[in-house]
């Protein structure tokens, strides 16, 4: 028992300095591509060969685990190298190429991979450490705090490119050798934590093809598809509203830090209460939930885009993005099994990145040929992405079913109520 708690202490201090890398890079590497001078087209390789490349490592994430018969191993080797990586990218401004965009998504690319093939070792590692009944209440907490953390982050980050906006390649050299630091303080927690003993035998093994065979007979598959489809759809525009905010609104650097993190900031307030809720009432009644709203984020920023407006836009995309995110997990974890959770997890996200990959690769492609709605060519890029979205959810998730044996009937109006004011 021992084992598990400082396991957990470490795993606590992993996820902090994890999460100011996060906070220091996830929404500051289109401005820093932008400040390298790249086009819309180059944004759309930058929000989606990362996730390809993601998506391919992950096909062989189990292979090597269990080659390595190790998902601590795993995850060290792959947390080493995403810090490394953070090397090059700093410097990308002092190289002496034209391409420095082009050399910025190579870079991206094996960053987002080398920190991909931890994902679902990690996961399964994880989930070893929290009983069932309690991981919506524990995993809500801890992404909390760490979610406060990754603000605070984003925070900092914008306020030193606000400071050298004169200088603003500068201002990114500073941000990134805190997120490579960070990230090495991570790797160093995370080499003090306890594994379980790794369990797997021939039975549990199941290739990528068997799982898409048995795609419309498992309740798992369609689920992965229902959230790699929505994924797909979000993320037709969700590569570009940095490009809006940033080219065409013209906001300054700390306009746009305050609407980004708006959204953690939500998540920080709500997603213990949305872990407690899903333990009651089922992951898929919150997730079906929260789909809806995260369907509709784009539609306000046809109507206003000042900046206060805005901030209540992404205060709605926080509530809801907070509990789909969770609960998503957490279903996983509901769905499979301890021995198979790293295979699941790795083919989940192989299926998602692919789909991330594709919905931005074709949104670089209409964000360039789109035509102008209210004067600009991204919010028809917004709209289209508002509509594929509704029609995802409509389509696919009343064919996904709860896994949990006994759980709490609930509608819309209960959800608000519990969330908001119980």
């Amino acid at each position: 028992m021992n084992k598990i708690k400082n396991s957990l202490r470490a795993s606590y201090w992993d996820g902090v300095f994890a999460s100011i890398m996060v906070g220091l890079t996830q929404d500051y590497l289109v401005p820093y591509a932008l400040a390298l001078k790249a086009t819309v087209k180059q944004i759309g390789l930058l929000s989606s060969l990362p996730n390809l490349g993601a998506a391919l490592i992950q096909l062989k994430s189990a292979d090597i685990t269990e080659r390595l018969s190790s998902r601590k191993k795993t995850t060290l080797i792959s947390v080493f190298l995403q810090a490394l990586t953070l090397v090059p990218i700093l410097f990308i401004p002092y190289f002496p190429k034209d391409n420095k965009p082009l050399i910025l998504v190579f870079l991206v690319v094996l960053f987002s991979g080398f920190g991909a093939l931890s994902l679902g070792p990690w996961s399964s590692w994880m989930s070893e450490h929290i009983p069932h009944n309690k991981r919506g209440e524990y995993f809500g907490w801890r992404n909390r705090v760490l979610g406060g953390v990754a603000v605070i982050s984003a925070l900092f980050a914008g306020i030193i490119l606000q400071f050298y906006k004169e200088n603003v390649l500068f201002g990114f050299l500073i941000i990134l050798i805190f997120a490579m630091a960070a990230r090495f303080f991570s790797w160093h927690f995370l080499t003090r934590m306890y594994e379980p003993r790794f369990r797997h035998s021939h039975e549990d093994k199941f290739t990528f093809w068997d799982f898409l065979r048995r795609a419309r007979e498992s309740n798992f598959a369609r689920f992965v598809f229902f959230v790699a489809g929505l994924n797909f759809c979000v993320n037709l525009a969700a590569p570009f509203f940095a490009v809006f905010m940033l080219r065409d609104l013209h906001f300054s650097y700390l306009t746009y830090t305050i609407l980004i993190i708006t959204v953690p900031l939500t998540t920080i307030l709500l997603i213990q209460r949305w872990g407690r809720l899903a333990d009651q009432v089922g992951n898929i009644r919150v997730l079906k939930f929260c789909a809806c709203f995260i369907a509709g984020l784009p539609i306000p920023w046809l109507i206003c885009r000042h900046p206060l407006f805005l901030v209540l836009v992404q205060i709605l995309g926080g509530f809801a993005w907070s509990g789909f995110n969770l609960c998503v997990i957490n279903f996983i974890f509901d769905s499979v099994s301890p021995a198979k959770r790293t295979r699941c997890f790795s083919y989940f996200n192989v299926i998602n990145g692919f789909f991330i990959c594709a919905g931005a690769l074709i949104g670089g492609y209409l964000a360039a040929h789109a035509p102008k709605l209210l004067g600009y060519q991204l919010l028809s890029l917004f709209i289209f992405s508002s509509i594929a979205r509704f029609l995802t959810v409509f389509i696919f998730s009343p064919k996904i079913k709860e896994v949990r044996a006994s759980v709490e009937a609930i509608k819309a109006p209960g959800i608000f109520k519990r969330i908001l004011w119980k």
